[in-house]
């Protein structure tokens, strides 16, 4: 059963679900074409939120863990797309290097090992894990909730390659963000694929810029299809280096924060949107929804910068900001806020799922201790839109459109990469 929303099945959401359905012929054959001079990240989830007048995503994860979070029934869908993302790769590909993250894993995480190594095998390929971390020093074997085994190797560093002490594989594939910088043994690895590429990682990859690339994406697609891009397109502003330990950082701050809610109020009055605006302040990198902040006022950051230093109460992210606009969600699931979270392999969507906290509000970040999932509700062959049917009551409609969205963003996945890709760089 897919939620409905909170609002009016006749609101603004169900003009947007129906011009995409209309539009879904030319919809498919754009993205035909822009993954003919693009190439997708070999994975990716977005998460999207729902506000009944606008869909937008406001995250896109080219790391996604969470993969036993999918609902079985779309495991077939994942293992073709996985079999395309090979074939287009590496066709004749043997042997898979998951290298998963470092330090201590939840046996959430490494549940989700488990998906991808089953999604992976199921696709033709041998997998076995491979740790970059130093503390690892030896094979580690631990049992899954359900009872299976996941073996973690130490990753040993050949000349050009990556392997274990009795695996070569062809294609390595990252779980493993980098948020503390590229390690020196996935450098120079010129005879192996490496998949997301390095410069994915943290140390290189800002919010602002994939954001910057989407609001091109949403600006051609807007025009494709008729729509004002707003309506699927967070407004964002990046602050650069901020401390609001100093006056001049808090000052910097205050004045972005004003000057996009004024874009939003603005837009807001164009449609008619009596909900109060309010933004988004978060760190420029990393992941895992840390230090993220809701506000619907700039005076609330002076209370912010006078609170002591060891107050975790509401931290401010530091370092380099985005500020972006908030889209609230209006999804429930049992009267609790939810959010669809979108995944994709290669150029294909998969699956997702709700991501659902009952201590956070309709404004604010899900992705925080206490959230739990809730499979998105394919069931069977129902998981293709039907034209035709009543906008909002339709769950393959729902995800049809929560589909393009997420595309949207891998769309802009692949320009980033793109643009900040060194070898591309050092033919500029």
């Amino acid at each position: 059963m897919v939620p409905h929303l909170a609002t009016a099945l006749t609101g603004p959401i169900n003009e947007l679900e129906q011009r995409l359905l209309d539009a879904s012929p030319v919809i498919e054959r754009w993205f035909r074409l822009e993954w003919m001079e693009h190439t997708p990240p070999l994975y990716c989830s977005a998460d999207i939120r729902n506000a009944g007048f606008k869909l937008a995503p406001v995250d896109t994860n080219l790391y996604p863990d969470s993969w036993h979070s999918l609902s079985p029934e779309v495991l077939p869908l994942a293992v073709q797309a996985a079999q395309a993302a090979i074939e287009k790769i590496c066709p004749e590909a043997r042997n898979l290097l998951i290298v998963p993250e470092n330090g201590k894993h939840s046996s959430f995480y490494l549940s989700s090992l488990q998906r991808l190594r089953e999604i992976f095998g199921m696709a033709g390929l041998n997998v076995r894990f491979g740790s970059i971390d130093p503390a690892l020093k030896r094979n580690t074997t631990v049992t899954l909730p359900d009872g299976g085994k996941l073996t973690l190797e130490p990753a040993q560093r050949l000349r050009y390659r990556l392997g274990l002490k009795d695996f070569d594989p062809c294609t390595i594939l990252l779980n493993n963000d980098l948020s503390a910088g590229a390690p020196g043994i996935l450098e120079d690895l010129h005879e192996q694929y490496l998949l997301p590429p390095l410069h994915a990682g943290w140390s290189v990859r800002r919010k602002s810029r994939h954001f910057q690339s989407y609001d091109e994406v949403s600006k051609r697609f807007g025009k494709l299809i008729g729509i004002d891009p707003w309506l699927i397109n967070p407004l964002f502003v990046s602050c650069g280096e901020l401390d609001l330990g100093q006056p001049h950082g808090g000052e910097s701050l205050r004045a972005h924060v004003d000057a996009l809610l004024a874009k939003v109020r603005r837009k807001y009055k164009e449609y008619g949107i009596g909900e109060k605006p309010f933004v988004i302040i978060k760190a420029d990198q990393g992941t895992h929804g840390m230090g993220i902040m809701t506000v619907r006022d700039a005076k609330e950051l002076g209370q912010l910068a006078r609170k002591p230093a060891h107050d975790k109460t509401a931290a401010a992210p530091r370092g380099q900001v985005i500020i972006q606009e908030g889209v609230l969600t209006h999804e429930r699931i049992h009267d609790t806020v939810a959010e669809p979270v979108v995944y994709m392999i290669d150029r294909y969507v998969v699956g997702g799922f709700y991501r659902v906290h009952a201590d956070r509000g309709e404004d604010e970040n899900l992705n925080a201790p206490g959230a739990r999932f809730v499979p998105l509700a394919f069931d069977g062959a129902a998981q293709l839109p039907k034209p035709g049917v009543k906008p909002g009551a339709s769950a393959p409609n729902r995800f049809y459109m929560y589909g393009v969205i997420a595309r949207l963003a891998l769309v802009a996945a692949s320009y980033e990469l793109e643009a900040t890709d060194p070898e591309t760089q050092a033919l500029d």
